[in-house]
């Protein structure tokens, strides 16, 4: 006779999660299936329903998951979004999941949530408080320095494969990094 596996909410809403997290970022939302969700954890599927509600609010949770680690993985201490952009691209090009979910969160969901407009207002307060120092040039406003230096983060992560054939694939991750830090210095430094 087998043992039951001990009730742990936590250890099964963590083990929901991550399947769920997996699904997302292979099928989108749409594409997603409660059922395979529940069989990668080895849970019942009720139990996603009980812990997070629905399927969309589920996928939010896997959102906000995300973006929090991204948003600890590359801080902005200081408004520096040399070192920023380092980490930032450092760790989207280490974790696949994300990039896809950040893609599909993009395609799928426009509205955002309270917490991510917060994370984003602290990273352009940052940048403002920098450009007031002259630390990052001072002559755009913050939020456009802010999302430009976002979008050259991903440049490569999300080039055209053909654009990535055409380069020599990823064997160039380690130039590509060098050169958008390059980059990154050119467009932020004071002038």
């Amino acid at each position: 006779m087998t043992k039951p596996r001990p009730r742990d909410s936590a250890a099964t809403k963590a083990l929901l999660l991550d399947a769920a997290t997996a699904e997302f970022a292979e099928h989108g939302p749409a594409g997603a299936r409660i059922d395979r969700i529940a069989e990668r954890a080895g849970a019942n599927k009720r139990l996603i329903y009980v812990y997070f509600g629905d399927k969309n609010q589920l996928f939010d949770a896997v959102v906000e998951e995300e973006a929090r680690a991204v948003f600890e993985a590359a801080p902005m201490a200081d408004g520096d979004l040399n070192a920023f952009a380092a980490a930032r691209y450092d760790y989207m090009l280490a974790n696949t999941r994300s990039r896809r979910l950040a893609t599909w969160r993009t395609l799928e969901r426009i509205e955002p949530s309270a917490a991510e407009v917060d994370r984003f207002r602290a990273r352009v307060d940052a940048v403002a408080a920098a450009q007031r120092d002259g630390r990052v040039r001072g002559d755009l406003p913050a939020a456009d320095l802010f999302a430009i230096v976002l979008r050259m983060t991903e440049s490569w992560l999300s080039a055209p494969p053909a654009l990535i054939a055409a380069a020599g694939s990823d064997s160039r991750l380690a130039e590509h990094r060098a050169a958008l830090l390059e980059a990154v210095r050119g467009v932020v430094d004071p002038r």
